[in-house]
């Protein structure tokens, strides 16, 4: 018998659950996209798309040659390669366990292609958003090697199996009462990224900044939640709190854990574009088609 949750006192509450609905994207890639453009709870995160297929017919076609204006992109995989390449000249490939970041600012054109490696593709692309007076930016990218991550064990206290582990991919952590950065940390709006794997049972309480938005997206496995368990494929909004306090069930978990500062503007999306009026949007639209996005 499974213990019952019980939250500890300064924890962050599960407010609600978001299911990942499947989706098509740049030449007919299969993902499961959650989308939160409309939601202030999602803020500075805009969306999260997860590649999982053991089919190269559902992914090998890849991210052709696209713009992007307004946001900033993140891209972890577990497991399988992607190369970027964009109009600045940047090129670079990230393979299983590494990340790759590129903000849009003022305008980017960019392509993101898979390589058919073995095991298939596993892997992740973030959307973040960019204050107002930051979107006309000057763009910039790079690549995060898998040996640049710092990979941490977790002390879950009682009650937890070995195992537990966390990968800081961007922003700042508190882990076993010490400051951690990850090598990315100048992502916008204080946004941080990190992948935990929790064994079988343990749990895990994290102190997080009380001033930002908390999101947890299940990969594998299962959380035991104040809410009931949730198996993989959902994203998980948090309350205020001071700490965020984790289950896994018996199964354990691997989870994409993200915290940012909410941004509290409003969000005018279209496609690959994301600024804060329908005019930005069309100003957008006719800078790409005048081929002076990326002036």
């Amino acid at each position: 018998m499974h213990k019952s949750f019980e939250l500890q006192p300064g924890a962050r509450p599960l407010v609600r659950g978001v299911g990942s609905q499947a989706s098509a994207d740049g030449a007919g890639v299969r993902i499961q996209r959650v989308a939160g453009f409309d939601s202030p709870d999602f803020s500075p995160f805009l969306m999260l798309d997860e590649i999982r297929s053991e089919n190269a017919d559902d992914y090998i076609a890849g991210f052709p040659p696209h713009p992007h204006r307004g946001i900033e992109t993140l891209t972890y995989m577990l497991n399988g390669e992607f190369e970027h390449q964009d109009h600045l000249g940047n090129r670079g490939a990230v393979a299983s366990g590494g990340a790759q970041w590129m903000r849009a600012g003022r305008g980017i054109i960019h392509s993101e292609m898979p390589s058919q490696a073995p095991g298939g593709m596993h892997g992740f692309q973030l959307w973040i958003n960019m204050a107002a007076a930051n979107k006309m930016d000057k763009p910039s990218w790079r690549d995060i090697q898998s040996t640049e991550i710092p990979e941490l064990a977790l002390d879950g206290g009682e009650g937890a199996s070995e195992g537990s582990l966390i990968r800081l991919i961007a922003g700042e952590w508190t882990i076993g009462g010490e400051e951690k950065h990850a090598p990315l940390t100048d992502a916008a709006a204080e946004a941080a990224v990190a992948d935990i794997r929790l064994g079988a049972g343990a749990e895990v309480l994290m102190p997080l900044p009380e001033t930002h938005s908390v999101l947890v997206y299940v990969y594998s496995g299962a959380l035991v939640t104040e809410r009931g368990t949730i198996g993989r494929g959902n994203m998980l909004l948090y309350g205020a709190g001071e700490s965020l306090q984790l289950r896994a069930h018996t199964e354990g978990a691997g989870l994409l854990c993200l915290h940012g500062l909410p941004l509290r503007e409003p969000v005018a999306h279209y496609g690959p574009f994301v600024m804060n009026s329908r005019e930005e949007i069309e100003q957008a639209l006719r800078d790409y088609n005048n081929g002076t996005l990326t002036d």
